[in-house]
C-alpha cells in the first residue's frame, strides 16, 4: 500500500540532505536527484518541503513525470482525492419485437454491436469514440484487449524516453526487438498473421483472429507517443518493405529471411525514391543488368530519403531491368551482406529517430532468386503496396492530430490569461472544435476504408480504393498540419522551444512535412483521387 503523508510531514523534509516535494498531491524524494536535475540543485531547494506542482508543470511535460515516478515517488498526501469509480456503460435498450415478415421477404437478423468498456482519460475526441463506450461495428473485445496491452507497453517503455531518443536520432535496438518478441511486427503487414514464419505471437489476440483493425489499433496506440521518428523507426521501413516479399517473394526466399525479420533480429526497408524520382515512380533510373551467365542482377544507382535504411539488412528495391517507363521496372531484395551497399544517414527537418538514409548501390551482385514478382512487372507490385503504406500514414497523422488536440485541451484547462482559464475563452474553444471536427470526419472515412480493404481482394482494392485512400491521405496530412498549427497557437512560446509542456507539439510540428510529402505529396494524391475515381466509375457505368 502506498505511504501517505500530511503536508506537515512533507514540510519537515526541507533540507538538502532530506528533500521532499509535492507534485499533484504525490510526494517525491528528490534528495539524491539534486545533482541530476537539469536546472541545478537550487531550483529544487527553493521548493523543498513544498507543493511544487505549479513550478513543475511550467517547465515539464507528463513524460518527465512518468520517467522519474518509479524511482522518486515515495507516497501521496493524505488529502489526495480518491480516484472516481469508472462509469459503467449504459445497459442496452430492450429489443422491440419486430413485425412478422411478409411471405415474399425472408427476415434478416442483425445484431447491434454492444459498446465496449470505457478506456483512457475520456477527454472528448482525444481517442476514437469506441474507447468511450460508443457503438462500433468494427471493434470487439479482442481489439479492446490489444489496446490495453499496447498502451501499457508504450507508456512504460517508450513515452518517458522520447526526448532522449529524438536527441540521439535513434531508438534503442531493444525496443525494436520487443516489437518482434511481442508479435507486433508480424501483425503490421496488411495481410493475415503469418504464424508460420514466427514463434512470437501477440498476447491478447490469437493469430487466426488477427484482422486489419488489430493492425490499426497497434499503429494508433504506438503513434500516441507523439513522435513520427519513433513510429517510423519501429514500423516505417518494415511496414512497407516486408509486404512485397510476403506476397510476391519466392518461398525459398521467404523461408530464409522472414523469421529473422519478424523476430526483430533483422531489419528491412523499402528503397524506391531517388534523387530525381519521387512520386514519378515510372521514371526511376537505378539500373539492374542481368549478368552474362544469367545468375545475377548487377545493380548500380542511388536511393534517397529511405526510412530505416541506415540500419537495414535488406532493401526491397525498385530497379530498372527493361526499357523506359513503368513496364521496365522490377523489384529486387538486395541484402547488405552482398557488398557494394553504402548508407549515409540524412539530416532532416523532422522524424529524427527514423533513420532517413541516402543509399548507394555500386555494382551489387543480386541473385536472380531475389527477384520479387516477375521481371519488368514490379510497378504493379509497388502500386498495390501504396495502399498499405498510405493507410499507415493516415493512421499516424490522425493520432498525431489527436495528440495535438489532447495536449491543447489539457493545457487550456490549466493556463490562465486575463483572469480566466484558456478553455473559458470562446476563441480557444473554437480552435478545439475545428480540430475535433476534422479529426472525427477523417477517422470515420479511415474506418470505412479499412473495412473495405478487409472485404476486397488486393486487385479490387487497388482499383476501387486507390483513389479514395490517396484522397484520405491528403485529408489526414492537412488535418495533422492544421491541428499542429492550432495547438502551437494555444501553447504560444511553449511550443517553440523543445521539451517542456509544449514539447510534443513542437516535435510534431517539425514532423508535419515528413507526412505531407512521402507516400505521395498532397497535390499528387488529390489529383489521383479524382482521376482514378472517374476512371473506375466509367467502367462501373457512370452516367453524366
Amino acid at each position: 500500500m502506498s505511504k501517505t503523508f500530511s503536508k506537515a510531514d512533507v514540510a519537515s523534509h526541507n533540507k538538502s540532505d532530506s528533500l521532499y516535494i509535492i507534485v499533484d498531491d504525490d510526494v517525491y524524494d528528490v534528495t539524491k536527484f539534486q545533482d541530476d536535475h537539469p536546472g541545478g540543485k537550487k531550483i529544487l531547494q527553493r521548493v523543498a518541503g513544498k507543493d511544487a506542482s505549479k513550478q513543475f508543470w511550467k517547465y515539464h511535460n507528463e513524460g518527465i513525470l512518468k520517467k522519474y515516478k518509479p524511482t522518486l515517488l515515495v507516497g501521496s498526501l493524505d488529502s489526495k482525492p480518491k480516484p472516481a469509480a469508472p462509469v459503467a456503460a449504459p445497459a442496452p435498450a430492450p429489443k422491440k419485437a419486430s413485425p412478422a415478415p411478409s411471405k415474399a421477404v425472408a427476415p434478416v437478423e442483425k445484431e447491434l454491436a454492444e459498446p465496449l468498456d470505457t478506456f483512457g482519460e475520456l477527454i472528448p475526441y482525444a481517442d476514437p469514440n469506441w474507447y468511450q463506450s460508443y457503438h462500433s461495428p468494427y471493434f470487439n473485445q479482442s481489439h479492446a484487449d490489444l489496446r490495453v496491452e499496447v498502451r501499457a507497453w508504450v507508456e512504460e517503455a517508450i513515452m518517458p524516453y522520447i526526448d532522449e531518443w529524438e536527441a540521439q536520432k535513434k531508438v534503442p535496438a531493444e525496443i525494436y526487438k520487443q516489437m518482434g518478441e511481442r508479435g507486433y511486427l508480424a501483425g503490421l503487414m496488411g495481410t493475415h498473421y503469418p504464424a508460420e514464419y514466427t514463434k512470437h505471437q501477440v498476447a491478447s489476440v490469437p493469430p487466426e483472429k488477427w484482422d486489419l483493425f488489430h493492425e490499426l489499433t497497434v499503429t494508433d496506440e504506438i503513434s500516441r507517443a507523439g513522435s513520427g521518428g519513433l513510429v517510423w523507426n519501429l514500423i516505417g521501413g518494415f511496414g512497407i518493405g516486408v509486404p512485397p516479399v510476403v506476397k510476391y517473394g519466392k518461398k525459398e526466399l521467404k523461408d530464409r529471411i522472414l523469421p529473422g525479420i519478424l523476430s526483430g533480429d533483422k531489419r528491412i526497408c523499402l528503397a524506391i525514391t531517388e534523387p530525381d524520382a519521387g512520386s514519378d515512380v515510372a521514371n526511376l533510373t537505378c539500373e539492374a543488368k542481368l549478368s552474362e551467365d544469367g545468375k545475377y542482377y548487377i545493380v548500380t544507382g542511388e536511393k534517397k530519403w529511405i526510412t530505416n535504411g541506415i540500419w537495414s539488412d535488406y532493401f526491397t528495391t525498385a530497379v530498372r531491368t527493361g526499357g523506359p517507363g513503368m513496364n521496365g521496372i522490377s523489384l529486387l531484395l538486395i541484402e547488405r551482406s552482398f557488398g557494394g551497399v553504402t548508407t549515409r544517414q540524412m539530416d532532416c527537418q523532422g522524424v529524427h529517430s527514423s533513420g532517413t538514409t541516402f543509399v548507394t548501390f555500386d555494382e551489387v551482385k543480386v541473385p536472380v532468386e531475389n527477384l520479387i514478382g516477375k521481371v519488368n512487372q514490379g510497378f504493379r507490385v509497388i502500386m498495390t503496396n501504396f495502399n498499405h503504406e498510405r493507410i499507415g500514414i493516415i493512421i499516424q497523422c490522425l493520432r498525431f492530430a489527436r495528440v495535438c488536440y489532447e495536449e491543447s485541451v489539457k493545457y487550456a484547462h490549466k493556463r490562465k490569461t486575463f483572469g480566466k482559464r484558456l478553455i473559458d475563452h470562446p476563441v480557444i474553444r473554437l480552435k478545439l472544435a475545428h480540430m475535433a471536427r476534422q479529426i472525427e470526419a477523417s477517422w470515420a472515412w479511415l474506418e470505412n476504408m479499412i473495412f473495405q480493404c478487409s472485404q476486397m481482394d488486393e486487385t479490387e482494392a487497388m482499383l476501387k480504393l486507390g483513389g479514395a485512400i490517396a484522397g484520405l491521405k491528403a485529408q489526414s496530412t492537412t488535418t495533422f498540419e492544421f491541428c499542429a498549427r492550432e495547438a502551437s497557437q494555444i501553447f504560444g512560446g511553449l511550443s517553440y522551444s523543445r521539451g517542456g509542456q509544449g514539447g510534443k507539439v513542437e516535435r510534431l510540428y517539425r514532423d508535419v512535412r515528413a507526412y505531407a510529402i512521402p507516400g505521395g505529396s498532397e497535390e499528387i494524391m488529390l489529383d489521383l483521387s479524382i482521376r482514378q475515381a472517374l476512371k473506375v466509375h466509367q467502367v462501373l457505368g457512370m452516367k453524366l
